[in-house]
């Protein structure tokens, strides 16, 4: 896929790996748009992104709520003027043994029902585009159970089986899906996770993996895997 002119969303934009991407697909000549919860954060990150003939917006609206979805995606293609990438990158990891594990945070972990609807309303769109994908972002700890990880691991498994399927699914509809498998990743949320904190681990910048993403979206492909390196499949 050519980047140059394509109108992205990406979900959880505003920080980490979905503000690093958005930067580097601005950079390509992508048109862009990125979404929220908190408004004043997402208004940051669209200044802080606004740079030359960058053409970036903000979104903001609650995904929990099938009125919050349809919003967050109207507002994106009226923004953008269609869709031809979605990116399923928002998320949130919190750590610790399972019997210690707050109930409202293992819910909110749990509840995977948002990016799976979401890219349900946004298929229309993607079939109107020409050249289309979707990326889903899950994380290494769906390849192999981490300690700590239990809740956030069975998560982003689920979520890379939903990805798989769906790229079987869509094959003959012209959109392709892209999965996503972060290492530990140098942001806010990973840097607060004491169970990164011993040694032997390690945490590869938001934006090597945006890079990797972005070339992942170039070449079409199917799982991108982050261990250092980048495999491509």
């Amino acid at each position: 896929m050519n980047i140059t002119g394509k109108r992205v969303l990406i979900t959880g934009g505003s920080s980490g790996i979905g503000f690093a991407l958005a930067q580097v697909l601005l950079a390509k000549g992508a048109k862009v748009a990125i979404s929220g919860r908190c408004p004043e954060i997402v208004s940051k990150a669209v200044r802080l992104l606004q740079t030359g003939s960058a053409e970036i917006h903000g979104i903001t609206s609650d995904v929990v709520t099938a009125e919050g979805r349809d919003a967050r995606l109207e507002q994106a293609v009226a923004a953008l003027g269609g869709l031809d990438v979605f990116v399923n990158n928002a998320g949130g990891a919190h750590v610790g043994r399972l019997k210690d594990m707050d109930e409202a945070k293992l819910q909110a972990m749990i509840d995977v029902a948002a990016p799976i609807l979401l890219t349900r309303a946004a298929l229309p769109m993607l079939r109107d585009s020409s050249d289309a994908m979707v990326v889903n972002v899950s994380s290494d700890t769906a390849l192999a159970g981490t300690p700590f990880y239990a809740i956030y691991a069975s998560v982003r498994a689920g979520l890379a089986h939903f990805s798989e399927a769906l790229r079987r699914e869509l094959k003959r509809d012209g959109i392709h899906v892209l999965t996503v498998y972060p290492h530990g990743t140098d942001m806010p949320m990973i840097r607060s996770n004491r169970a990164f904190a011993g040694p032997g681990t390690s945490r590869e910048p938001a934006s090597a993996i945006a890079e990797a993403i972005a070339g992942g979206i170039e070449t079409g492909a199917i799982d991108l895997i982050r261990d250092g390196e980048a495999m491509l499949g």
